[in-house]
């Protein structure tokens, strides 16, 4: 709808086109680590772009570079090697040992052809911290150059500050916490989708550009989704021009409105008092 309203041949904000300036020294870091080995976390809250850098690692080198990821850390630590086993394209039945055996083999077989191991864990707060110590340990008998990557929220670092988890910590080659944007990213991140499909910056008012930016609380996922939103109601609108009136159309819906808000709006909102 969109892209046959506008005349473009892709979606606006459809999914990370590249890295963003604050995001690229980290990609580079992790990518030494991929070469000499470690244990790197990449932590932040939802939203902040973990996924963006993610993605372009698994897609920087695939012919050398394997990034298997296990997206579902609320599994066993028994589901968690099946689930390793099928992003190493190997057979995942048996026992844990069995599992664990056909993972290593597989490993030492990649590197000898020259390939670099950086799986992936996301969502690693998720994880139990016994499956991760087991996780740790088994990928302690990987190919010495291999890095494995944490990806997750700041809660994990936390646990990993208890003196019981002090065997992970010590083992920490790079950490990070992405930070929220300022207000010049996000605009700027705002403007630069919209040269990636050929519309004009006029697309945005100048007042509903700043509105987005503020709205946006220095998080990419909001910018993103409050832009998208925008655009929709552009096409509603029948209009080319997003402004004032399509922005606040947006956050006028009660996920974008702080609680206060809404129990002002609806006193009765979460009343304890029983009718009588």
């Amino acid at each position: 709808m969109i892209r046959s309203y506008f005349g473009i041949t892709s979606n606006p904000f459809e999914k990370p086109r590249q890295l963003l300036e604050h995001q690229q020294p980290i990609f580079d870091t992790l990518k030494v680590h991929c070469q000499q080995g470690g244990l790197c976390l990449v932590l932040g809250q939802p939203g902040i772009g973990k996924s963006t850098l993610k993605n372009q690692l698994q897609n920087h080198d695939p012919k050398r570079l394997m990034t298997p990821r296990i997206g579902r850390t609320l599994h066993t630590y028994t589901n968690i090697l099946r689930i390793l086993c099928n992003s190493f394209g190997i057979e995942d039945s048996g026992n844990d040992f069995t599992s664990e055996k056909r993972l290593l083999e597989e490993a030492y077989a990649l590197n000898q052809k020259g390939k670099m191991l950086a799986p992936i864990i996301d969502d690693a707060h998720l994880l139990e911290i016994q499956g991760l110590r087991k996780l740790r340990l088994l990928f302690e008998d990987f190919p010495k150059n291999h890095n494995l990557i944490l990806i997750g929220q700041p809660s994990l670092m936390t646990n990993l500050h208890l003196s019981v988890n002090e065997d992970i910590k010590s083992r920490i080659t790079f950490s990070v916490i992405i930070p929220r944007l300022n207000p010049d990213q996000i605009q700027a991140f705002l403007l630069g989708e919209l040269d990636s499909v050929g519309l004009p910056y006029s697309t945005f008012s100048d007042e509903a550009l700043g509105l987005l930016v503020r709205s946006s609380d220095g998080v990419l996922r909001r910018a993103r989704n409050l832009a998208l939103a925008c655009f929709l109601e552009a096409v509603r609108d029948q209009t080319k021009s997003i402004d004032l009136k399509q922005v606040n159309k947006v956050l006028m819906q009660p996920h974008w409105r702080a609680d206060s808000d809404l129990l002002s709006a609806h006193p009765n909102v979460g009343s304890q008092n029983p009718r009588k």
